[in-house]
Formats: structure tokens, C-alpha cells, sequence
């Protein structure tokens, strides 16, 4: 089967609001080829199917926060009504509402890319967790080592030359 989009596109795509991980109404319309307002319109009509976890309305700022981060929501900054915000469910969902075959093919690639997604944060994690393992280990040998070296120079004469003095000569 032939991909629509590959999954690297539709990272951009994917946002951090309020702990989830969202997908915005304009940019699902563009995907499935229609217009936000109907895309809108069959969440309105399907209301029972799309609980607060699975789609919000966005607020003012955070509205704000996605016109200031991408270029492409600069329609939104003069518009009276707030993007809708929806998680892997809610786009999940929508394939249930929106029934025909490129809005299947669309969401398939969009469940990709939450997984991909999913993949990327628990690699970054892990790796994050090992990098602080491995700077414990340095930080704990360079103290080992400091603290050989204060010893070592505690025990060990000093060498150089000594001025004499008078009460050397007496």
C-alpha cells in the first residue's frame, strides 16, 4: 500500500498542549481535503463520540502560541473562534465520522505518526537516562582522582630551593 504522506511530515504536526499530544482541526481538514468549518461541524454532530480528552477547544493563548510558532496558523491570527485541539483519540475518532476512503488512508498515517512519535520520546528518554548514568560514573572518577592527588600532595615534601637565612648560618 502506498503511503499518502509519509510519517516524518506529519510530525510537525503534532503539538504539546495541556499534557497531550494534539493534532489541530486545520491541519486534520487539509489532510482529509475539506474544510475546517465541516470538519468542525461533524464533531458537533457527533458530540457523544468526542469526550474533553479526545478534543478541546483551545484558548486564547494557547491559540496565540501556535500562530507565533508556525507560519501556516497565520490565518488564525485575526480569527474570532479558537482552533480545535485533537489527541491520538479524537483523531482516532474521527475516522468513524469522516468515512470515506482517503479519510481511512489519512488516519492510518496519522496513527503512524503518533506511534513514530511515542518511539522518538521513549528513545530520547532512555538515552537521556543513560547519558546521566555515564556523567555520575565521570563525576565520581575525577572525584576519586581529585581526592588521590590532594592525598598524594599532602604526603610528599615540597621540592625547590630554600633561601638561607641567619638563623640558618647560626
Amino acid at each position: 500500500m502506498e503511503d499518502i504522506l509519509k510519517t516524518s511530515q506529519f510530525e510537525s504536526l503534532i503539538f504539546d498542549l495541556r499534557g497531550y499530544k494534539v493534532m489541530i482541526d486545520a491541519d486534520l481538514a487539509a489532510l482529509y481535503e475539506t474544510e475546517t468549518k465541516r470538519l468542525k461541524e461533524q464533531v458537533k454532530r457527533n458530540r457523544e463520540r468526542f469526550p474533553d480528552d479526545f478534543v478541546f477547544e483551545t484558548t486564547k493563548d494557547e491559540k496565540e502560541q501556535l500562530v507565533a510558532k508556525c507560519d501556516r496558523f497565520a490565518n488564525l491570527k485575526h480569527s474570532s473562534v479558537n482552533p480545535m485541539a485533537f489527541t491520538e483519540q479524537g483523531v482516532a475518532m474521527l475516522s468513524s465520522v469522516l468515512r470515506s476512503p482517503k479519510a481511512v488512508k489519512i488516519n492510518i498515517e496519522i496513527m503512524r505518526a503518533f506511534v513514530y512519535y511515542r518511539q522518538i520520546l521513549l528513545q530520547n528518554q532512555d538515552l537521556y537516562k543513560r547519558i546521566n548514568e555515564l556523567d555520575e560514573k565521570i563525576n565520581n572518577v575525577f572525584q576519586h582522582l581529585l581526592n588521590k592527588i590532594e592525598n598524594k600532595r599532602l604526603e610528599i615534601e615540597p621540592v625547590g630551593f630554600r633561601l638561607k637565612t641567619k638563623k640558618d648560618n647560626l
